[in-house]
Parts: C-alpha cells; sequence; structure tokens
C-alpha cells in the first residue's frame, strides 16, 4: 500500500473518531454544566424570593406594632366619638396605596369602634383563629391564614393597650391585600416558565405564581411533602413533578430566614421547571453537534485527501535542506514548516542541524581559546622574562644624557611597545586561565557608580559624557565583584576608545523578580547587525591597535555567572551591550 493510502486511512481515523468522541463528550459535560448552572440559579432565585417576601412581611409587621403604639389608638375608650381615629386610618390606607383592604379597630366586644371603611363601623368584626403569632417591637402580632385564591386577603391583629389603666382597649386590624405577594411571584416567574411555591410551616400552600393558582391547589396541601427538601437542607433537588407536572422537575427551595429583627415564620419557598424545559436547549445543541459532526467528516475526507497529498512536498524540502548543508556546510533558509507531525519533525530537524552548527561554532570558539592557552602557557615563560628585560633597558637608556632626541623617541617606542605587548600576555593568560567567580552580595549600582568615577578622568580628557539611568529596584545580586568590574571597564573604555570628542555613554539597569539586567549604550558608529554575534569570538576586532580579546573575556565571565550577553544598536544610535545576570547563583541560599 502507498503511504498516501495509508495516511488517508490513518487520517480519516484519527479525524473522524476523535471527532466523534469528543462531540459525545462535549455533549455530555454541556448538559451537566447546564444543568449545574440552572440548579444554582434556582437556589439563588428561591433564596431572593424567599428574603423579599420576608423584607414586605417585616415592613407589614412593623407598620402593625408601631401605629398599636399610637397615642390616638387611645380614642378607642370613647369609641371613637370625633371619627378622628377612622380618619386616620383612612390617611394610613391611601398612603399605602394597594397594601391594605382595610385598616380598623376593635373594641373588647368585637365591635368596629373605628374604620378607614365607614361602612363597617358598629358591625361585629368576623375573626377567625390565629395561624402565626409573632412579637416584634413588644408588640404580639397575630395573623389569620390567607383566603381566597385570586383576590386573597391576609389579616393581622395586635393589641391597643390602655394609656389610662391596665388592660388593652381593643385591637388593632390590618387587612393586607394577599395578591401583592401573588404579583411578586408572577414576575419572577414571569416567562421563563418556572413555578412558584410558598408553603407554611406544616407544608400548606399559602401562595403560588399564577399557573399554580390557576391549578386549584393553593391553601392545599398537595405539595407538603415538597418542604422535605429544604428541611434536610438541599437547597436543589430533581424528582418527579406530580401533581404539577406530569414529567420530572428541578425544585430550588429556600427557607424563610427573616428580616432585620424580625426572625421569620419558617416558611418554604420553591421554585420548580421542568427538567425538558431548563435541558430544551441543550437538545437543540444536540442536534447541531450532529450537523457539526457530519459537516467535520466530511472536512475530514477533504483534509486527508489534501494532507496525504502534500505531504511528500515538505519531506522532499527537508531532504533538500540536508543534502545542502551536507555539502556546502552552510545554512540555507529552512524549508516552511507545515502542520502536523510531518509539520513538527521538520522544525525539530531544522533545530537539530541549527543546533549542531551552533555547536561547531562554540567548538571553533573553544580551539581558539584553547590555541590561547597553549599560546599563553609558552609566552608567560619564554616572553614576559625579555619584554620586561627590554622594558628596564629602555627606561635606563631614557635617563642617559647623551642620548640624542631621535634615539629617545625611538627609546619610547620600545618602551610603549614592550608594554603593549605585556598587557596582550596579561588578556590571553585571563581568557586562557579564569578564575572561579567568588560570590557575594553586591550592589551593582553603587559598583557601576565606582566603574563611572574610575575612568572619570579618560571621559573628561576626551570630553565624553557618561550617565546612569539606574531604574533596578532591587540593585544588589550574587555576583563576583572583581569580575563584574573588570566586565563594566572593558565595555566602558571599548565605549570611550572608539568614541569622538562630545560623545555620550549611558549605562541603565532595570530588573524583575529573577534578574537583573544592565545596559551600556553610546552614541559611537555602532556595530554591523551582521557582527553583532561575532563580536564576541576571540581575535575578532575592528579597532586599529585591538587584540580581539576584551569581549571574549566580558562574555566568559558573564556566562561563568549564568548570565547571558548580546550586542544591538541603541536607542542613541551607536553600540548597545545588554547583560542579563541573575539574582541568586544556583546552589545559593
Amino acid at each position: 500500500m502507498s503511504i498516501r493510502k495509508t495516511l488517508l486511512i490513518a487520517f480519516l481515523s484519527v479525524g473522524l473518531l476523535p471527532a466523534m468522541l469528543l462531540s459525545s463528550l462535549a455533549f455530555v459535560k454541556a448538559r451537566e454544566a447546564v444543568q449545574a448552572e440552572i440548579e444554582r440559579n434556582l437556589a439563588i432565585q428561591a433564596t431572593g424570593v424567599a428574603a423579599d417576601i420576608d423584607m414586605m412581611m417585616f415592613e407589614r409587621l412593623q407598620n402593625a406594632a408601631t401605629w398599636s403604639h399610637l397615642d390616638i389608638m387611645q380614642d378607642m375608650q370613647v369609641h371613637d366619638v370625633d371619627k378622628r381615629l377612622s380618619h386616620f386610618l383612612a390617611d394610613l390606607q391611601t398612603g399605602y396605596k394597594d397594601v391594605y383592604l382595610g385598616l380598623s379597630c376593635i373594641d373588647q366586644a368585637g365591635h368596629v369602634v373605628s374604620s378607614s371603611n365607614a361602612a363597617q363601623l358598629g358591625q361585629l368584626a368576623r375573626r377567625r383563629p390565629a395561624w402565626q403569632n409573632v412579637v416584634l417591637s413588644g408588640a404580639n402580632v397575630a395573623l389569620e391564614s390567607p383566603t381566597g385564591s385570586e383576590g386573597g386577603a391576609l389579616v393581622m391583629r395586635v393589641p391597643v393597650a390602655s394609656a389610662f389603666a391596665d388592660g388593652t382597649l381593643g385591637q388593632l386590624q390590618l387587612t393586607l391585600d394577599w395578591t401583592n405577594i401573588y404579583d411578586v411571584l408572577d414576575q419572577a416567574t414571569s416567562g421563563s416558565g418556572r413555578s412558584l411555591a410558598i408553603l407554611d410551616n406544616k407544608g400548606r400552600l399559602i401562595a403560588a405564581s399564577r399557573d399554580l393558582r390557576e391549578r386549584g391547589l393553593l391553601l392545599g396541601n398537595a405539595l407538603a411533602d415538597w418542604r422535605k427538601l429544604a428541611t434536610q437542607g438541599q437547597s436543589v433537588s430533581v424528582r418527579h413533578g406530580s401533581p404539577i407536572v406530569d414529567s420530572d422537575v428541578i425544585v430550588g427551595s429556600a427557607t424563610s430566614r427573616g428580616y432585620a429583627n424580625f426572625a421569620g415564620f419558617g416558611w418554604t419557598t420553591l421554585i420548580i421547571q421542568p427538567v425538558g424545559q431548563a435541558l430544551a436547549p441543550i437538545h437543540r445543541m444536540a442536534i447541531i453537534f450532529l450537523g457539526l459532526l457530519g459537516l467535520i467528516m466530511l472536512l475530514t475526507l477533504w483534509m486527508a485527501t489534501w494532507v496525504s497529498r502534500e505531504i511528500a512536498r515538505p519531506i522532499t524540502a527537508l531532504t533538500g535542506f540536508t543534502r545542502g548543508y551536507m555539502r556546502n556546510k552552510v545554512l540555507q533558509a529552512p524549508p516552511a514548516a507545515h502542520g502536523g507531525e510531518v509539520g513538527e519533525l521538520t522544525e525539530s530537524f531544522v533545530q537539530m542541524i541549527r543546533d549542531i552548527d551552533q555547536s561547531q561554532q562554540n567548538l571553533v570558539r573553544a580551539s581558539k581559546l584553547a590555541v590561547v592557552g597553549e599560546m599563553s602557557s609558552v609566552i608567560a615563560h619564554e616572553v614576559r622574562t625579555p619584554l620586561g628585560i627590554l622594558r628596564s633597558s629602555a627606561q635606563m637608556l631614557q635617563r642617559e644624557s647623551g642620548i640624542s632626541e631621535e634615539g629617545r623617541e625611538l627609546v619610547g617606542f620600545i618602551e610603549s611597545e614592550t608594554e603593549r605587548l605585556n598587557r596582550l600576555v596579561s588578556a590571553m593568560l585571563d581568557t586562557a586561565r579564569p578564575r572561579a567567580p567568588a560570590y557575594g552580595a553586591v550592589d551593582i549600582h553603587s559598583l557601576i557608580e565606582k566603574c563611572i568615577a574610575m575612568l572619570g578622568a579618560l571621559a573628561d580628557k576626551k570630553q565624553v559624557a557618561v550617565t546612569a539611568s539606574l531604574r533596578a529596584t532591587r540593585p544588589v545580586i550574587e555576583c563576583d565583584e572583581e569580575q563584574i568590574t573588570q566586565v563594566l571597564l572593558n565595555l566602558l573604555m571599548n565605549g570611550l576608545q572608539i568614541l569622538d570628542q562630545g560623545g555620550h555613554i549611558e549605562i541603565a539597569t532595570h530588573d524583575d523578580d529573577r534578574d537583573l539586567t544592565i545596559e551600556i549604550a553610546d552614541d559611537g558608529p555602532g556595530i554591523d547587525p551582521a557582527e553583532w554575534a561575532k563580536v564576541f569570538e576571540a581575535f575578532f576586532f575592528k579597532r586599529e591597535g585591538g587584540i580581539g580579546l576584551g569581549l571574549a573575556i566580558v562574555q566568559q565571565i558573564v556566562i561563568s555567572h549564568g548570565g547571558e550577553i548580546g550586542a544591538a544598536e541603541s536607542r542613541l544610535g551607536g553600540a548597545l551591550f545588554r547583560i542579563r545576570l541573575p539574582r541568586k547563583q544556583a546552589g545559593e541560599i
């Protein structure tokens, strides 16, 4: 079988099977996530509705307790002969608009002595047994059970104490419009397909949203066993929806927690939503997933055919790239990377070739340094002694009185050149036998200022401005102070030697949690971008009189500290050397 057919079958298998599995997994996870979100939303909404109802009941109870203590209530003792109390109750009802159906004061015999409705005066008040009792603000408020389904009322009664003798004058009766509770529940479920139910502490349905009221469930015990959800600490559950619907429902529940100093009645709020309705978007999504799966199958077939045809192209290009490198030992432009395993193979192989090329360059550099080491060993023993003799002889000849001016000049040449050769020997020895860093805590800002001061005379002589922009927030790092001083002095000396009068060198620092960066920039002629990496090679130099070891030594010191150094173009227009040094050395505490 050809590679193209093999790849076609493989891609179809690899493409379609995961697509089917992922689609199924995505559907299952999406269903679980949506259901979990719906359950959380139901629990939150149930808690919110319960809190709203508690606040409404607290306000009504507070009204009853407060009004029962008003001085005007003492007019009950004289049966409100001037109708002042009745007018007051009428004004209260008007001020609270649709909250109260009526406000009345009833004497001990049960007759209405004052009322917001004049037609009730003198009539015998109809009273039913207390359903709930609450003590609030020193008043014992009794509530009668709500009545009716669509025009329901809730009666509150609170005793009115006599200000002139022991005992009570009667009771203040407040008839609440219970449909206000229905409105709250209807608004909370409007357009959502959900149902809301309020159960008292015995499981009786005392208020409900419109759909439950229309089913005739109000004031019944059909949902009494649903109250167990909240009492057992379950804020959300899934159960069969009978007698509301003939399917499973998700129920969010919350128990009344009261408001302010009102402890609540212990009512239970239920929010009910059919599972099928809640997950309808997921079912629609399943249909969309099936359509997408079919589309993916078609795309996979087309893509597999195209990839199997095109896969030979990058392999051919990679082969040509490899042959070119093997033939010329020069890196050519790498082939364009493709996706998938072939693309990964191409990138990895190209990176391997680059690493080999870099290793060869490092080997050449190491060879150069090895040559420097061998030369240094010979020069140290064989050259320094005659150099010292030549220098001493030249210094003695300088002191001879009979030497001509031309001879004195030639002797000066001998002395200066022997000094230059001695520096060359020292530089080569430093490169060949670098000592291991002696780490300690060093303030880089102080070190930079010290180096600037050390070269201050030379900078003034050449009229070169050396400025510092030290922005590192934590300048103390672990390094070898002497070696880092050598690095800074070498780089600053390079700048001072290359710049003309009136030049500018700027040293800047910045840092992060791991590293501190030093940037030395100048406005000189700069460095050719093609030579940014070469400047750190041993014996590479452009400046007349240079030996090409200074930057090699600098790089060697920085690398031994676990750092990095690179060259670039500065914002001043010249060269930029950027040094990154770690705050802590490996293994240091």
